[in-house]
């Protein structure tokens, strides 16, 4: 047997804009998912995969030459996104599940499905593992997107992630590890917002309204600077406050705090698309009672969800 992890991700900075090349902060989690890959004597696929709980979310069994599902639900979005993946591998590295026997599969998310940390995202890095192909490659022929969450996925470090486009509309991809540990993480905390969002309808939104985007990507990359060389609480939640009313006024959305937490003393940020999945809480007195009694009921201090390094 073969194993495979992936962490999942958190963007502290960037979100939207880090599509247009802003500098962006991105944490690897505490939380992931493993991927254990068994060979077999029969030629198929047989899949399974585990939430937190052990509770099996997602099962189904695919031929090994051409991917269909033995689903008997033909209308699976979930079947029909994993061959999408096994699919693209194969394009990839045309090698890859050519052999004369099949494997086992079962996935294991170490955070419930519906938190938004990366289900995705490490599965698609741990088959890229399993199939010797570039993760990044494999992002862009199925979900897209930034990819920040991939490099999270690789990374037990902070990570500062941006976009350069070069000529002809290339893309380069410049990932560095940064020190960020800020001494007042104790008063950092992520609240989950009891619904997971659509990136993709997030990034359409952003993309529809999105104006003279080049001063913002240039306004955000200096947050994102900042913020990792903060020093102070206050400092901090000033910064993450503008970086709130930006994106607030490229998106046309009011922000997470004027729309919910509107009297919550302290600072909330919104962590990737917009409306749902964790917020950022920054909070001198610990802020658990104010969200509880608003029906928050998740709420994870920075050190019980951000890998230490």
């Amino acid at each position: 047997m073969t194993n495979y992890y992936s962490n999942g991700k958190l963007l502290i900075t960037g979100e939207y804009v880090v599509l247009d090349g802003a500098l962006s902060l991105a944490l690897p989690t505490i939380f992931g998912q493993s991927l254990n890959v068994e060979p077999i004597a029969e030629k198929e696929i047989f899949w399974k995969s585990f939430n937190s709980d052990d509770s099996v979310w997602f099962e189904d069994s695919f031929s090994l030459t051409d991917f269909n599902a033995n689903s008997k639900n033909e209308l699976n979005e979930i079947s029909k996104r994993v061959i999408e993946i096994f699919k693209a591998a194969k394009t990839l590295n045309p090698e890859f599940l050519n052999s004369d026997h099949g494997y086992k599969i079962s996935t294991k998310l170490t955070f419930p499905k519906n938190w938004g940390l990366g289900s995705s995202s490490t599965l698609l890095n741990n088959l890229a593992q399993w199939a010797n192909v570039n993760p990044f490659d494999l992002l862009k022929l199925t979900f897209g997107g930034s990819g920040y969450d991939i490099a999270c996925a690789q990374n037990s470090n902070p990570i500062t992630y941006q976009i350069d486009t070069l000529r002809d509309s290339q893309k380069s991809i410049n990932i560095k590890k940064v020190d960020f540990d800020p001494e007042f993480k104790e008063h950092l905390y992520f609240i989950y917002l009891n619904k997971k969002q659509n990136s993709r309808e997030g990034i359409a939104t952003y993309n529809a309204n999105k104006q003279n985007i080049t001063s913002v990507v240039s306004e955000i990359s200096d947050i994102t600077n900042q913020v990792i060389n903060a020093t102070t609480l206050e400092d901090f939640e000033n910064l993450i406050s503008h970086h709130e009313m930006i994106i607030s006024k490229i998106t046309k959305q009011p922000t997470v705090k004027d729309m919910i937490f509107k009297d919550f003393k302290g600072s909330v940020k919104s962590l990737g698309a917009w409306g749902g999945d964790f917020v950022l809480v920054a909070s001198k007195k610990d802020p658990t009672s104010y969200f509880k009694d608003k029906g928050f009921n998740t709420l994870v201090p920075y050190n019980k969800m951000i890998l230490q390094f």
